[in-house]
């Protein structure tokens, strides 16, 4: 993560990643850039540190460190990768291809399971197939046609956000959340 934005283990500049996402939405007044129309580069307001530690409770995990700073100093969701992030809790419309994902992070157990994979899954456009796990991961947005971030929540790799793209690519693993949300801002 860059400086003036965020750093390591949780510590982020909301003030920065503001004042950022602000300059993408005046550099974008038509929402053309992909994603955009859906977030309308608006942040939900940061989460007080009692709903937070709420969910982890009643969740049994501890959420990553960047992403934990994320929602407390920045934001409890909106403008983002792709379409955007989901809020902690947010509800999504049953019409919505993430409601089922949603739900299903949002099961008791289901976070607190740790992640089980290290590397890559091919799905079946790579010659693999689509039957893997993802417990322990929590879905953070849609990239669209059926294809999902997923931060991980529990495992050796709590912290990373995953590409789910179940019908072709399979899963895939990427940078923590803090370089994933980071190289967003600073994308043109």
């Amino acid at each position: 993560m860059t400086s003036d934005v965020g750093a390591p283990r949780g510590t982020w500049n909301g003030a920065s990643v503001r004042s950022r996402v602000a300059a993408m939405a005046r550099e974008d007044p038509e929402h053309r850039r992909f994603g955009a129309s859906h977030h309308r580069y608006r942040l939900h307001p940061p989460l007080a540190e009692e709903a937070i530690r709420s969910f982890e409770q009643v969740h049994r995990v501890t959420l990553p460190a960047s992403y934990r700073g994320f929602l407390g100093s920045v934001a409890g969701g909106g403008a983002g990768p792709d379409y955007g992030l989901l809020g902690l809790t947010e509800a999504v419309d049953d019409e919505e291809a993430l409601h089922d994902l949603r739900a299903e992070c949002l099961r008791v157990g289901f976070l607190a399971t740790p992640f089980p994979h290290t590397t890559d899954w091919p799905g079946p456009g790579r010659g693999g197939d689509a039957d893997y796990s993802v417990a322990g991961t929590l879905v953070l947005g849609e990239i669209g046609c059926g294809t999902f971030s997923r931060l991980v929540i529990t495992g050796t790799n709590a912290g990373q956000v995953w590409l789910d793209d179940r019908p072709w690519g399979g899963l895939t693993p990427g940078p923590d959340f803090g370089d994933w949300y980071t190289a967003w801002l600073a994308s043109q």
